[in-house]
């Protein structure tokens, strides 16, 4: 690859006639391997079981039109309006149900409507190596991708419904998820790069979810003299009918303490610590020739902690890019640099304004704007994403 070519490219997929906006990113590694994420909505009125079939056939469009397999696929998630109305729908399709598909990915489903007329929608990761078949194993919540000395853990949907409160329910899933990695030779500390916590009625559960976590932590050694994880912690509808919190959770094993940095922007916002909460603003992931810049979700916050423009919807927006912003350059890493945006709104009626005001400043980078209600009621808007930069550290592990 030329010095002139770009590593990050976005670009909007004709989908023909099934009636679905497709945005793809891709990062072009030195290496050869590359990585694809791919976002796709609904753009017809439709029930949900004609949308989830309009998907599915503009799913394969995309992989076609870039020239990549399913067997490159390692997560997708699908953000649902009535999720668990609609579970019997995604469990008749093989690309949303792993366990109905000849080829192992993970799958996540959450209550988070998006954007009408779009009743689903879905994204998408996927990763292509020209040295061979992707090694891949799904153990039925967790698949694993063996890549050189490294393996990458993508579970979801994990719910622990029998427990009565947020809190419990919270603590039985950690411990769950702990002991996965037990078995696995992995720690909590070392391990854990991400997590996605969705909550069933935020103002009401994520306080015992909030305890529950800081708990955890701290009898397995992270605390603020340490470090945490990053995380967005949001409202969704687990896709199991009882489940008040339900995690995904994304681990490498293997990955060395030089490879892993901890981002924070002082200057802009506090660390979460400062009002009771422990999750990391971002973490990057360094590989021998690309780094992995996580960005946690991220809204209008100051410096104090404080809720930045309460009330304004499209000044908050501007304040969270601009935190994002300070947060990716302490990595080496700009907005444009980002290969997909998840947007969070509070109230539905903003998904239309919001989503607008995002693809002005990003035209072809794959993004989706869902109702889902931040930890704070002030807070209108939250964001999170990834960005990849290239790097050359021929002493750190392949991706």
């Amino acid at each position: 690859m030329s010095s002139v070519e770009l590593r990050m490219e976005s670009r909007r997929i004709d989908c023909g006639s099934a009636p679905v906006s497709a945005h793809a990113s891709c990062f072009r590694g030195a290496s050869g391997v590359n990585e694809f994420h791919l976002i796709l909505e609904p753009r017809d009125e439709g029930d949900f079981e004609e949308q989830l079939a309009w998907l599915e056939r503009a799913y394969v469009i995309t992989l076609e039109t870039l020239g990549i397999s399913l067997h490159g696929a390692v997560f997708r998630r699908f953000f649902c309006g009535d999720v668990l109305n609609q579970t019997e729908a995604l469990k008749a399709r093989a690309f949303s149900n792993p366990r109905r598909s000849g080829e192992p990915c993970a799958v996540s489903w959450i209550g988070q409507a998006p954007l009408p007329p779009a009743k689903v929608a879905l994204w998408a990761y996927h990763v292509s190596d020209p040295a061979g078949a992707i090694e891949k194993v799904f153990d039925g919540s967790t698949l694993t991708v063996s890549r050189g000395e490294l393996s990458h853990h993508w579970s979801t949907g994990l719910c622990a419904a029998l427990n009565d409160t947020p809190h419990a329910q919270t603590q039985a899933i950690l411990e769950q998820y702990d002991g996965y990695l037990g078995e696995k030779k992995m720690i909590l500390a070392e391990n854990l790069i991400r997590t996605w916590f969705f909550v069933r009625d935020v103002d009401e559960n994520y306080g015992g979810l909030v305890a529950a976590r800081r708990e955890f932590f701290a009898r397995r050694g992270l605390t603020p003299e340490t470090h945490f994880v990053a995380s967005t912690g949001i409202e969704g509808v687990p896709a199991e009918a009882g489940a008040l919190v339900s995690l995904d959770a994304y681990a490498v094993g293997g990955v060395r303490d030089e490879q892993v940095e901890y981002l924070s922007a002082l200057g802009h916002l506090s660390h979460t610590h400062v009002y009771g909460v422990t999750f990391e603003r971002g973490t990057s992931v360094a590989y021998r020739d690309r780094k992995h810049v996580i960005l946690s979700g991220t809204a209008s916050i100051d410096c104090k902690g404080e809720i930045v423009h309460p009330g304004d919807v499209a000044r908050q927006l501007e304040r969270t890019l601009e935190n994002m912003a300070a947060l990716l350059a302490t990595a080496g890493a700009t907005l444009d640099d980002m290969c997909h945006f998840l947007v969070y709104v509070r109230e539905p009626e903003d998904r239309a304004e919001v989503w607008r005001c995002m693809r002005e400043r990003f035209e072809a980078t794959p993004m989706v704007v869902v109702v889902g209600p931040v930890c704070r009621p002030g807070w209108l808007v939250e964001i999170e994403g990834m960005a990849v930069v290239d790097t050359c550290e021929e002493g750190l592990p392949v991706f």
